[in-house]
């Protein structure tokens, strides 16, 4: 990935636009800001827009903002117009399908982003708590009692309080995120220097610190937390060319893979046999997991990918990519991908299987993300439609919820929704 991500922001629209759109009323940006208000479902049912956003008191409707917004968002990409080169190739879908319910939207959450290639920053521990990045703290938010905590400030001096061997005793101060991982009761964040650090939810202070290496071009591009036959690991992602697989008793680095370029994004199949890992090629691979040989090359994407998914019957698995696509493959049959799904405006920075198997949630840059039917071979989706930078984008374990994280000027917020069941006369009482 880019190493000077965090310079590289101006090839988004600039996320002021609609606020800055406002009518002869004489408000003012800050004027603005503070009308906006959170929306529950009942109020996106009379009409009320779910960000908030007044178009009434605007220059511009919703609608021709949007078509603005299709016209003018520049996709960041590594191939020059890889994402105008795919079209042909991508399966026709059809919108309108309703698998997930808007329920609300809380601007008292304000995710943001360091790197923009980075968009794994919104973690769904359950169907009511979410963990997501705002600057240098990770924060908890639990949608059921509408409380905002801080978990963990990186900002300050962070010291282990455990003696794990490899730790680093003397800790790290104002650590830059660069991606972060929750789940299982364990945080685990990393650095723009390869710095990781990891924190038990239900123990105070900080269980391990390490750096993956002193290299200068080591910044942790992803993590990824998983169940293992010995207990409960997470790996690691980085632009020194390595994998690293930690367990958390001791969290003892138990292997170390290098490839031939700088590693985006890594992801274990569900029989903890095989991994997925795409970065800055073309191609990705599909690696043993016990030695890191590899068992076969992705090969079918135009630019460098960001993202990966296994479906839960460990057969299909997903890659999201800067060619604007989402390439679903089958390991029974590895020389085209099964269905190469295209984005609307962007890059695919981050791509979930729900847990059964029913959908692929697949999340642009900005905008929008994707609810695709593994029932209907993917060829009809669920679009959700908004405006901002989408900072991370997650499922809750039990798939009762998604959780969007929009990072923007005005209306940084995060989005809910809830699965749609056949009981939806109860949502009159929300």
């Amino acid at each position: 990935m880019s190493y000077e991500g965090v310079d590289q922001m101006d090839y988004m629209v600039d996320e002021g636009d609609v606020a800055d759109s406002a009518d002869e009323a004489n408000l003012d940006e800050y004027d603005l800001l503070m009308q906006v208000t959170d929306t529950s479902a009942s109020q996106a049912r009379k009409g009320k827009d779910i960000q908030g956003i007044p178009w009434d008191r605007l220059h511009i409707t919703r609608q021709s903002y949007r078509l603005t917004r299709l016209e003018q968002y520049t996709n960041y990409e590594n191939i020059p117009s890889s994402g105008e080169a795919v079209d042909k190739e991508c399966k026709p879908t059809k919108k309108g399908g309703i698998y997930y319910d808007f329920i609300y939207n809380t601007r008292l959450v304000k995710p943001t982003i360091l790197h923009f290639q980075l968009r794994n920053l919104v973690w769904a521990t359950s169907k009511h708590d979410v963990y997501f990045v705002s600057n240098y703290s990770v924060m908890h938010w639990s949608s059921l009692s509408q409380n905002l905590t801080e978990v963990l400030n990186f900002s300050d001096h962070i010291v282990p309080t455990e003696r794990n061997p490899g730790t680093l005793t003397e800790g790290f101060t104002r650590t830059q995120l660069s991606t972060v991982a929750v789940k299982d009761r364990l945080l685990v964040g990393g650095g723009f220097h390869g710095e990781i650090i990891c924190k038990c939810l239900d123990k105070p202070g900080v269980s391990f610190c390490t750096r993956t290496t002193h290299r200068e071009n080591a910044i942790t591009n992803a993590i990824e937390i998983f169940e293992s036959s010995s207990g409960l690991h997470f790996m690691t992602s980085n632009n020194d060319s390595g994998v690293r697989e930690y367990e958390t008793e001791r969290f003892q680095l138990l292997n170390h893979f290098r490839f031939p370029w700088p590693v985006n994004h890594t992801s274990m199949s569900p029989d903890r046999k095989l991994m997925t890992v795409v970065g800055d090629d073309l191609d990705g691979l599909l690696v043993d997991a016990r030695n890191g040989k590899t068992v076969s090359s992705i090969v079918g994407h135009l630019d460098y990918s960001f993202a990966s998914t296994w479906h839960p019957d460990g057969r299909i698995f997903a890659t999201g990519n800067q060619d604007k696509t989402c390439r679903v493959w089958d390991l029974r049959n590895m020389s085209a991908p099964t269905a190469t799904l295209k984005a609307n405006i962007g890059a695919v920075r981050s791509i979930r299987f729900s847990g059964d198997g029913q959908f692929l949630v697949v999340a642009e840059p900005a905008d929008f993300v994707h609810v695709y039917s593994t029932r209907d071979n993917y060829e009809t989706r669920q679009e959700l439609d908004f405006f901002g930078e989408i900072s991370g984008v997650s499922l809750s374990p039990d798939d009762e919820s998604i959780y969007v994280g929009i990072w923007d000027r005005t209306y940084a917020s995060l989005l809910h929704y809830n699965r749609r069941h056949t009981y939806e006369y109860l949502d009159s009482l929300i």
